[in-house]
């Protein structure tokens, strides 16, 4: 399938090659050993040396090792034959995990079968699974040429990559030192399947080989990953875009909906409360609304009773007013929006304004202290 790229829109380096990849695609036959073991061998600590022929993939994702995002990406690359795939993923979905490490408690993994890849399932978290694959203790390598998570279904734009196990297993790998890519399908309820997501993971077969080709020529960029947004029709993609973050979240904001009432309420009344509030909000907004249920411990009354306060957090879908270059508006105008993150978050451009007037120099007592710009 031949993509095209917007001219301008990524830099030359990165895209020198993008529409010629799939050109000389070549079959060949993978021999297949079955791994079919529930644990790790208790006489070997990692797995056999990787083919040094071709370059090593590092693959994990948020939604788990059977999502069929990485099951699909796995299946695309092994066809394209052009690299070593191993893969450590989530035993279970773990989408909003952010950049949570698993500490002082024990993480199970376990050795699966996932075509001819060597693969890993991993009990703990997105950068747990990155931490662990990179440290040595699985696969008998220091490190791979890429990290690539995904491809996840919903989308890490904006605000979202912070709360984004996907986003966050590729950081790790910039924080390690390998180049990382993240990638997400705009997925849209009720109407997106599993043919979109095969789609999607042959859209980003020639990104990933331009990736990996300037990794090999030292063009590719140390001090960023790229955060790739995938349309909800990949096959109609206008090509690729370099975006920059926005604001955007989905939801874009949210409000907490609390019904205090004595030991014993039934959750189902106040479901039925809570939908009827909902709808009739609804009613009376534009915005769209999802509604998550929680329960808290308020308080305890005398004895054993415990009093307990429900809330149900109604989230509201906003639309950001947005200029064609930031993320999410390149995805919805059918852009793969690919958007470089650094691991700084300081706001250089700021910096001198925030510090000119010496305010909290002066309350610290060192006026004569100065930050580097």
């Amino acid at each position: 399938m031949a993509t095209s790229v917007k001219n301008n829109s990524l830099p030359p380096s990165l895209i020198s090659n993008l529409n010629q990849v799939l050109l000389s695609r070549q079959q060949h036959t993978i021999d297949h050993q079955s791994t079919n073991s529930s644990s790790l061998p208790s006489h070997s600590r990692n797995v056999d040396e990787p083919d040094c022929s071709k370059p090593l993939l590092l693959i994990t994702n948020c939604e788990g090792i059977d999502s069929p995002g990485v099951v699909f990406l796995v299946q695309a690359l092994l066809s394209d034959a052009r690299f070593t795939l191993h893969v450590c993923a989530p035993q279970s979905d773990k989408s909003v995990a952010g950049h949570s490490l698993t500490v002082q408690e024990t993480v199970a993994v376990c050795l699966v079968e996932m075509s001819s890849a060597t693969a890993f399932e991993v009990s703990g978290t997105p950068v747990d699974c990155v931490s662990l694959a990179l440290s040595g203790a699985l696969f008998s390598w220091s490190k791979p040429v890429l990290v690539i998570s995904g491809i996840n279904r919903g989308s890490s734009c904006g605000r979202n990559m912070f709360y984004s196990g996907a986003v966050a297993a590729a950081r790790e790998a910039l924080i390690c030192g390998v180049p990382s890519l993240c990638l997400s399908f705009d997925w849209k309820k009720d109407v997106s399947g599993e043919s979109d997501l095969k789609n999607a993971a042959d859209l980003c077969l020639p990104l990933i080989s331009a990736a990996v080709r300037d990794i090999e020529r030292g063009k590719f960029p140390e001090s960023c990953l790229l955060n790739i947004e995938i349309p909800s029709s990949p096959l109609a993609n206008k090509g690729f875009k370099l975006t920059r973050q926005s604001l955007w979240r989905h939801p874009a904001a949210g409000q907490y909906l609390s019904n205090q009432q004595s030991l014993g309420i039934k959750l189902a009344q106040l479901s039925r409360d809570a939908s009827a509030a909902g709808a009739a909000r609804r009613l009376n907004s534009h915005r769209k609304n999802v509604e998550i249920e929680s329960v808290g411990i308020a308080g305890k009354f005398n004895g054993q009773q415990t009093a307990k306060k429900y809330f149900r957090l109604e989230l509201l879908e906003e639309t950001e007013k947005a200029d064609d270059n930031l993320d999410f508006k390149a995805v919805e105008d059918g852009y793969v929006a690919v958007t470089p993150l650094s691991l700084s978050s300081t706001d250089q451009s700021k910096m001198k304004l925030r510090f000119q007037a010496g305010s909290l120099l002066h309350l610290a007592g060192n006026n004569e202290t100065r930050f580097p710009l």
